[in-house]
């Protein structure tokens, strides 16, 4: 297993290096644990264009667990930072996702799956020690069903989680970014149908975040 490798910005998000060096340090140091993560093989993660009214500064990834030509689960995680707080967060920094799966019929007749897919969320943040607060999110499944020349596909159902959470400032203001990545991408893993691995499991692989677009600040 090796890190996540990427840049602050490479200027595709048209900052200079004036710009960019006002960008408070806490944030740049979550950027940089994000960039950091050491995460299990099968998943694809790329940086993304950030939303740009949530939050002073905005970082954002997206990923998908893949199985050959196949997606299996796809996500989008956002850093959110205003270092004046927020009252809605308890904190200066908020994390945010949408994760997407399409369900075996026998999980999608499960009717207990949405309070289960909550807890693979909060198990796989508590599984390593992490803290956090005002967890908030819904858990969504809408059902497909074919007819006329499409008969012949056999009804589907998706599963859509939207989450949110504070996660707890540690040294010099910085949440450990690395780890809560780690257990999102374990979420989006567990909503694929794979297996869970423990913080501490031993997996190989690499999982590559290419240098491309930075965070963004107004």
């Amino acid at each position: 297993m090796a890190a996540a490798q990427g840049r602050f910005s490479d200027g595709a998000d048209g900052m200079d290096s004036a710009e960019e060096s006002s960008v408070p340090l806490p944030f740049r140091r979550a950027v940089e644990g994000l960039k950091k993560a050491r995460l299990r093989p099968g998943i694809e993660i790329d940086p993304t264009k950030p939303p740009q009214r949530l939050a002073p500064y905005a970082y954002a990834l997206e990923a998908a667990v893949v199985d050959g030509e196949e997606d299996l689960a796809d996500g989008r995680l956002i850093l959110l930072h205003d270092p004046a707080g927020h009252d809605a967060w308890h904190g200066t920094f908020r994390l945010v996702t949408l994760v997407r799966a399409e369900l075996e019929p026998e999980m999608a007749a499960d009717p207990l799956l949405p309070e289960v897919c909550w807890s693979w969320l909060t198990g796989a943040l508590e599984a390593r020690g992490l803290a956090y607060g005002e967890a908030s999110g819904t858990v969504t499944m809408a059902s497909s069903h074919y007819f006329g020349g499409l008969a012949e596909r056999r009804p589907a159902t998706q599963i859509e989680i939207r989450a949110s959470w504070t996660p707890r400032e540690g040294v010099g203001g910085v949440p450990d970014t690395s780890a809560h990545l780690a257990a999102w991408c374990e979420l989006l893993c567990q909503i694929a149908g794979l297996p869970p691995v423990g913080p501490t499991d031993s997996v190989t692989g690499v999982v590559s975040l290419p240098q491309r677009r930075g965070p963004h600040h107004p």
